[in-house]
């Protein structure tokens, strides 16, 4: 298999993973990835959010509404602009997004237990390693 072909190969094979494995989530995908860059990046604005989720400022300003208005979300003014929202994750959205992670580890865990021998497994764990120095080239960290 040629390098275009096996890129094309992981690229599929990724996608549909990471969607098979969200199947469980009990949130909606960008109330989910919202809590998760809070989470990863601190504090951040609606404007931030729709940069860095690739979607419209409306699109990422509904989920931030539904997320504060279940506690999960909280806004403060931006020190350098007062027109501005600083969005913060509260304890309760740090623990929602705990239990989500928990709930995709668990279900892709079990099933990695069911399917892969321990020698698999363990080649499995050396492709994590190599698809984290790739997506580290990609992404210049």
């Amino acid at each position: 298999m040629d390098e275009d072909a096996l890129a094309e190969a992981l690229r599929r094979s990724l996608g549909e993973l990471v969607r098979a494995v969200r199947t469980v989530d009990t949130m909606p995908p960008g109330e989910a990835a919202v809590l998760g860059f809070l989470d990863r990046d601190g504090p951040l604005t609606t404007a931030d959010l729709a940069r860095l989720r690739g979607v419209t400022h409306q699109s990422a300003a509904t989920s931030v509404k539904d997320l504060s208005a279940g506690g999960l979300v909280r806004g403060e003014r931006h020190p350098d602009d007062g027109r501005k929202l600083l969005l913060h994750l509260t304890d309760a959205g740090r623990s929602r997004l705990q239990r989500e992670r928990a709930l995709r580890a668990g279900a892709l865990g079990s099933t990695i237990r069911e399917t892969f021998t321990p020698d698999e497994q363990r080649r499995l764990g050396e492709a994590v390693d190599l698809l984290s120095r790739l997506t580290a080239r990609l992404t210049g960290h």
